[in-house]
């Protein structure tokens, strides 16, 4: 389908794209790489009067390191998350998640800040925010704030931005030194994650000394799994080691059921994804 007729702008500073979001109201709405929103238009499900496209805005796009934190600009596409040395280094967790998104054309296209707004509890880019406690820079008409990713994805599609707020970048803090590992489980080649596990390990010897785990599509928000962090401290780098202590990883989450699966088929996929995960992440 074709989707209805719209106003385009392509401001070129924040503080422009701040000033037609204003203007606009309810009937402008904020485009970034366009992967998610552009299918919804053709479909007619949404239908903005005005798009303010935000490529033109060099500010918003870029990584960079910021002493105990790289800064992952809004505007900057998957591919370029993927190939970041400042990324590889200090939070590979992000790039292993960002290369599974869909396919190249989409990874060249679709961009982090975008995929995070969006809120898709299906989607590979919330998870590695929670796990590794990710800020998001938010601009609005009173200046800026930072989210934190826990209190950022609040609902179904549904974050803290405001109508009339941008995401600017996401700070997220360095874990050098860490392996990582992201496993979802799908039918089909590109699919949404059916379920998945994203998991960052800081080994000490033969040890597990510490991680940090978040679960996509278990919930409407991405969840962290902090009584599985804690079971698997000190817990050797061992299959059935770290599958006794991922037993309950899936307590306390609240699962869709769809033509892909029910709450129990997802539980018990999150327990075999999260032992594959922990078990590759502790092997990088």
């Amino acid at each position: 389908m074709i989707p209805a007729a719209f106003d385009y702008k392509a401001p070129t500073s924040v503080n422009e794209a701040l000033q037609l979001l204003a203007d606009g109201g309810d009937d402008a709405k904020i485009i970034a790489g366009g992967q998610s929103l552009l299918p919804v238009m053709k479909l007619r499900l949404a239908a903005p009067e005005l798009l303010i496209d935000l490529a033109k805005i060099d500010s918003l796009k870029g990584i960079r390191d910021d002493g105990d934190a790289i800064v992952i600009g809004a505007m900057t596409p998957h591919f370029e998350v993927v190939d970041d040395p400042l990324v590889a280094e200090h939070a590979s967790l992000i790039a292993r998640c960002a290369e599974t998104v869909a396919d190249p054309q989409v990874r060249h296209r679709g961009t982090i800040g975008g995929a995070c707004a969006h809120a898709d509890p299906a989607g590979d880019l919330p998870a590695p925010m929670v796990a590794l406690d990710a800020e998001f820079v938010i601009a609005g008409p009173g200046g800026q704030r930072r989210v934190s990713a826990a209190d950022f994805f609040q609902d179904l599609f549904t974050t803290a931005l405001g109508d009339d707020e941008i995401l600017v970048e996401i700070r997220v803090p360095k874990y050098t030194g860490w392996g990582s590992a992201y496993q979802k489980f799908v039918r089909v080649a590109q699919q949404w994650a059916i379920a998945g596990v994203a998991a960052t390990v800081r080994t000490d010897g033969g040890t597990i000394g510490e991680a940090r785990l978040a679960l996509t599509n278990m919930g409407p928000t991405p969840i962290r799994a902090r009584a599985a962090e804690q079971a698997l401290a000190g817990v050797a780098v061992q299959p059935d080691a770290v599958a006794g202590a991922l037993a309950s990883i899936a307590d306390g989450t609240s699962p869709p059921t769809d033509i892909n699966g029910d709450p129990e088929y997802r539980r018990h996929l999150a327990s075999i994804l999260g032992r594959r995960a922990v078990l590759a992440a502790a092997r990088t």
